[in-house]
């Protein structure tokens, strides 16, 4: 980590969410809706800083396939946190109904809406019905679409500019803070080539974001939506009363990602139905990998694994995403890593985008 973030690094980061409104078996996607708001409630009271939700198409287990509408659900919901997208897959979209759709968010909750863009592809029966060509998931391609979408949302295009004239309605007083999202040093790069706060998704587990973060300060260009780099790293963290009881509660994710990458998607297994699942050194291989880098744990374990990722990165915050079958499992966790970082918004001494 470069010599200028040591310091940094030390203080204690701002804290979040990032969710995917995961329905539970036996459950209803009312109720993972339901306890989606329950949640940014909470994590508002506990003084997190922003709280985003994901955009996922054809997973029977997730009900966040169009974070615009949650997103709008949770502002009214709450009273400060910044809610909004982490993100949105940019190449899904026409990039004026983005704008239009985060412009009217903006306008109806004035700085507070967050649109991260990212360019995670689909599977292809997704993106044909999208009438999406995976061609356009390429990055030249998503530069162009972030360029026209930044346009339509600061409504400065270039004369001779083909798209000069558009006017997107309504325009927001103060437009959506807009967001890199990635898990890769290109995007870093992308990030700090245009002056914006950067978040990296280390919950994914691959990809290494020391180097992104690195590149991502190094390169970084101010511009007049950001004077000097910010950025987000995300984790997986189950945090627990023992690190057997956290291992448990993790196992639902687990199982439903095991069984998603088989070919077998389903809702969240129940802790039932993770017991008894006949667990193969197969599954369990899985499980090592997916969960490599994550903070899965007790108190004590989570804050080396979180602590250790901060003082690698520098990042300027910390978003938990909280894959748990359980609400009340969700909390605790998200109330004992505050605990661990306490008044992190008073110690930073400067404002979040």
């Amino acid at each position: 980590m470069p010599n200028g973030d040591q310091q940094k690094a030390m203080r204690p980061p701002r804290l979040s969410v990032l969710d995917t409104a995961m329905v539970g078996s036996g459950t209803t996607t009312h109720q993972a809706l339901e306890a989606t708001v329950k949640l940014a409630q909470h994590a508002e009271n506990l003084g997190f800083t922003r709280y985003w939700m994901a955009e996922h198409h054809g997973v029977p287990g997730v009900a966040s396939s169009a974070p615009v509408v949650t997103i709008g659900a949770l502002a009214a919901a709450t009273r400060s946190i910044h809610v909004g997208a982490g993100g949105v897959m940019l190449p899904n979209h026409v990039p004026l109904v983005v704008a239009e759709q985060f412009s009217t968010l903006a306008a109806l909750y004035p700085g507070r809406i967050d649109l991260g863009v990212g360019r995670a592809t689909p599977d292809p029966g997704t993106a044909m019905v999208l009438a999406r060509s995976l061609a356009g998931y390429g990055s030249d391609q998503f530069t162009l679409q972030l360029g026209q979408l930044a346009g339509f949302l600061r409504g400065d295009f270039p004369d001779g500019h083909p798209y000069r004239d558009v006017f997107v309605s309504p325009r927001a007083e103060e437009p959506p803070a807009l967001w890199i999202l990635g898990a890769s040093v290109q995007s870093a790069g992308l990030a700090a080539s245009l002056g914006l706060p950067f978040a990296f998704a280390h919950h994914f587990g691959r990809g290494e974001a020391a180097p992104a973060f690195e590149h991502y300060r190094r390169s970084f260009k101010p511009s007049a939506a950001l004077s000097e780099p910010y950025a987000i790293v995300t984790a997986l963290v189950v945090c627990a009363p023992s690190d057997e009881e956290a291992d448990q509660i993790a196992r639902s994710a687990d199982l439903m990602f095991r069984l998603l990458f088989q070919g077998r998607p389903g809702k969240l297994p129940s802790p039932e139905e993770v017991a008894a699942h006949p667990w193969t050194q197969e599954d369990l291989a899985f499980v090592r990998q997916r969960r490599r880098g994550q903070a899965i744990g007790s108190p004590e374990t989570v804050r080396s694994v979180l602590t250790e990722l901060l003082e690698a990165t520098g990042a300027d915050e910390l978003m938990m995403t909280t894959q748990m079958y359980r609400l009340e499992d969700r909390i605790r966790s998200l109330e004992m890593v505050s605990e661990m970082f306490i008044h992190a918004d008073m110690d930073l001494g400067r404002t979040a985008p």
